[in-house]
């Protein structure tokens, strides 16, 4: 005979794998890796830094 099984982790260990690798298909299909969205805040950050330089003061 064989080890029991535990049907509850079993479906629960099932339901996290097809989640992972939904959010893998979606990362790739709808996201940006880690280097781009560190060039987009970098990028923001300069323009609203030069945005600021340039205000007037009064």
């Amino acid at each position: 005979m064989g080890k029991p099984v535990n049907l509850n982790r079993y479906r629960k260990e099932k339901a996290r794998a097809e989640k992972k690798a939904r959010a893998g298909e979606n990362a790739v299909k709808f996201g940006q890796s880690q280097a781009e969205k560190d060039a987009v805040k970098q990028r923001d950050g300069k323009t609203r830094r030069d945005l600021d330089n340039h205000e007037l003061e009064e």
